[in-house]
């Protein structure tokens, strides 16, 4: 019996468009299913047949050209001429047509799977001098790397892991529900399409053992708590010959005794005597790049901010320096000696004599006092 016209057998003329062919070969392929034909009255298993053939030629650009210039003899030995129909290659293209609508498992390269190593992490933690000048600094990490013994494989050292019986090597098995076909991981092998009867002593069949790797890391000047370094392939060993996973080098800058670090920018805390800020005079400050002298002017009352310009940090996005602010802490003498107790009750009479003078904050503050509680008396 002649074979029809693939173009009449979809239903589409000869410059219908690819998605024009694949919604009729859709269409057809619903209304024929052997699943939903089960006794085959009508002939609808043959005509599902006639279908996928034909979608089989125009779906593919090379075969539809043979095809429209010679006609069947064109494509003979392709799908419908020597080979016939495949349960394998009914599988390929229906989850072709299907897949996007379902979102099945679309089959690989018919080979077993391989899987990417894990990523792993590791918090390093510097000092504040470290993180800004930046250094190479050797880290211990617990890992799974490929057995030497085995090579990888799992398999003792004379004996070679055995094709796995349940998907015959692919890692991967079809399950039939009613009308669709699902792609899944071979439950047997977990993908690996072999298994393994007699294992490794070291790995027990794994193919990878625990091991303490000993890395540098090229910590760059102004890395940041929080900022992250990635060692490509420096994370767990693949498993049938996948790639490694990644490292990723977590920074953690330990809390310094003297600054306190905000992006590019320094800030400390400059304890002053009374007398240094009650008549001013030079305090020595200290930097990351060594000490430098802070002028105090008289009056110099406490929580007030010096900024020193370009005395802060580069970052790693930024190479120019930030700036230290420095705040004042006026200290309170303490342990006094009684002459010394003498002497300031003798100067803070003077002073309190003086009224807002020599206190301008005291009084502003105590007219505020008086001011809140005389709207309470209201």
């Amino acid at each position: 019996m002649a074979k029809r016209d693939y173009y009449e057998v979809l239903g589409v003329s000869k410059s219908a468009s690819a998605d024009e062919i694949k919604k009729a070969y859709r269409r057809l392929a619903m209304k024929h299913h052997p699943d939903r034909n089960k006794d085959d009255s009508d002939g609808s298993e043959g005509r599902f047949k006639e279908a996928r053939e034909a979608y089989e030629v125009l779906k593919d650009g090379q075969k539809r050209a043979a095809y429209d210039q010679f006609g069947h003899e064109g494509v003979r030995g392709g799908p419908g001429g020597q080979g016939g129909f495949s349960s394998d290659g009914f599988g390929d293209i229906f989850g072709d047509v299907f897949g996007d609508i379902f979102g099945g498992a679309r089959r690989g390269g018919g080979g077993p799977q391989v899987f990417r190593g894990a990523d792993l992490g590791y918090e390093l933690r510097l000092d504040l001098e470290t993180a800004v000048a930046g250094e190479s600094v050797t880290i211990d990490v617990p890992t799974q790397v490929g057995c030497e013994t085995c090579d990888g494989s799992g398999a003792k050292k004379g004996s070679d892991p055995e094709t796995c019986s349940t998907c015959g090597g692919v890692g991967q098995v079809r399950m039939q529900q009613g009308f669709f076909s699902i792609q899944q991981t071979c439950p047997a092998c977990k993908g690996a399409g072999t298994t393994i009867s007699d294992p490794c002593p070291d790995c027990h069949g794994r193919g990878r053992v625990r091991q303490t790797r000993t890395l540098s890391v090229k910590v760059p000047a102004g890395v940041d708590d929080g900022d992250r370094i990635r060692l490509s392939g420096e994370g767990e060993a693949g498993r049938n010959g996948g790639p490694s996973g990644d490292l990723y080098v977590e920074i953690r800058v330990e809390p310094h005794k003297l600054f306190e670090r905000e992006g590019s920018n320094l800030s400390c805390e400059v304890p002053v005597s009374i007398a240094t800020a009650t008549l001013g005079g030079e305090v020595e400050l200290p930097t990351l790049d060594g000490n430098v002298s802070l002028k105090v002017p008289a009056g110099t009352q406490s929580g007030k901010v010096f900024r020193l310009r370009g005395k802060g940090v580069t970052t790693v996005r930024d190479a120019r320096k930030g700036d230290l602010f420095a705040r004042v802490a006026v200290e309170t003498p303490v342990h006094l000696t009684a002459e010394q107790r003498e002497l300031l009750e003798k100067f803070d009479a003077s002073v309190s004599a003086g009224g807002e003078q020599h206190s301008p904050r005291a009084g502003g503050w105590l007219d505020s006092v008086k001011r809140f509680f005389d709207r309470i008396k209201q």
